[in-house]
C-alpha cells in the first residue's frame, strides 16, 4: 500500500476517478472532510459504493475511514459500509487497546449477521498524546488490526508544535513505527496537506520510507504517483534482495559476508520481504 488516497464520502463525483486512478489504496472519508449535516448523506453515498460493481471490480485496497467511536455517527456508519467489499475500517484517534477491542466486537456482530467469513481489518490512527504513549498496546490489542497510521494535524496543532520541524516528526514517525513493529505490523504515513509542494512530500515520504513505513497518505491525486515511486522498491534494492536470498540459499552457516556486509538473518528477512514487495507491485509507468 504505497499510496492511499482519502477520497471525501460527500464527493461521489469524485469516486470514478478514484478507482480508477494509480492509488494502491483508496480511504472514503466519513470524518474530517465531511460537514456534520452532510455525513448521513455521505454515509449512504460510500455505502453505495462499496455495495457497486465498480467496487466489485477494483482490485484496490478499500479502506472507509468512520466516525470516532465516542461520537454518535460510529455505529451508524460501521453498520452501513461493512460488507464484503471493505477491507480495512480507518479508526481516528484510538487511544487505547479497549477501544480496539469495541470496533472488534462491533465488526464481529456485523459480520456474523451478515455472513461474512472474511474478517475485516482495521486500521488504527495514533493522532493524540495519549494514543501515542499507548500504540503499541492499540497495535496489539486484537488480532484486526493491521497496522497503524500517525495523524500529525490532530496530534500536533492542540498543542502549538509546528508542523515543519523535522526533528519532531521524525520522532514521532520512529515512534509510531517501532509500536507497529513490536505487534509485527506495518505503519503508513500521514498526509503533506500542502499538495502543491512535491518536493516537501517527496522529502517527508522519503523519510518515512527510511524508518521502515509502507506508504504516504494522499489527499491530492497528484501526490499518488509521488508516493508510488518514492515506496516502490528500486532496481538496486530488489537486485541486491535477490543476491541476498540466492547466497543464503547457498550458505550452510548463519551468517556469511556480500559486498563486504555482513548478512545474517534479519538481513535476510528484510531481503525476502522486499521481493515480496516487488511481486505484487504493478510494472513502473514507461
Amino acid at each position: 500500500m504505497r499510496s492511499k488516497l482519502f477520497v471525501p464520502g460527500s464527493r461521489p463525483e469524485l469516486f470514478p476517478k478514484a478507482l480508477a486512478g494509480q492509488a494502491d489504496a483508496l480511504s472514503f472519508d466519513l470524518e474530517d472532510s465531511v460537514l456534520e449535516t452532510a455525513k448521513a448523506g455521505a454515509r449512504r453515498l460510500v455505502a453505495q459504493l462499496l455495495q457497486s460493481p465498480e467496487a466489485a471490480a477494483s482490485k484496490k485496497i478499500l479502506l472507509v475511514r468512520v466516525n470516532g467511536l465516542t461520537t454518535p455517527q460510529f455505529e451508524a456508519d460501521l453498520a452501513a459500509v461493512v460488507g464484503p467489499r471493505l477491507d480495512l475500517v480507518n479508526v481516528p484517534k484510538v487511544e487505547s487497546a479497549d477501544d480496539i477491542r469495541s470496533v472488534a466486537r462491533a465488526l464481529a456482530r456485523l459480520e456474523k449477521d451478515r455472513g461474512l467469513a472474511r474478517p475485516i481489518g482495521i486500521l488504527a490512527n495514533v493522532e493524540s498524546p495519549r494514543g501515542l504513549r499507548f500504540a503499541a498496546e492499540i497495535a496489539g490489542a486484537d488480532p484486526r488490526v493491521a497496522g497503524l497510521q500517525v495523524g500529525f494535524a490532530d496530534l500536533l496543532e492542540p498543542l502549538g508544535i509546528d508542523r515543519a520541524d523535522a526533528a519532531a516528526i521524525h520522532q514521532l514517525q520512529l515512534a509510531v513505527r517501532l509500536a507497529a513493529g513490536e505487534a509485527g505490523l506495518w505503519a503508513c504515513d500521514a498526509v503533506y496537506a500542502n499538495f502543491k509542494d512535491a518536493e516537501g512530500f517527496r522529502t517527508e515520504a522519503l523519510a518515512a520510507k527510511r524508518l521502515g513505513y509502507i506508504g504516504k497518505s494522499c489527499i491530492h491525486p497528484s501526490q499518488v504517483a509521488l508516493a508510488n515511486e518514492v515506496f516502490r522498491p528500486t532496481d538496486q534494492e530488489i537486485a541486491f534482495a535477490q543476491r541476498v536470498v540466492e547466497a543464503a540459499g547457498r550458505s550452510t552457516a548463519g551468517a556469511f559476508t556480500l559486498d563486504g556486509r555482513m548478512i545474517d538473518a534479519p538481513f535476510i528477512r528484510r531481503a525476502r520481504a522486499v521481493l515480496a514487495i516487488a511481486r505484487q507491485l504493478p510494472p513502473p509507468a514507461a
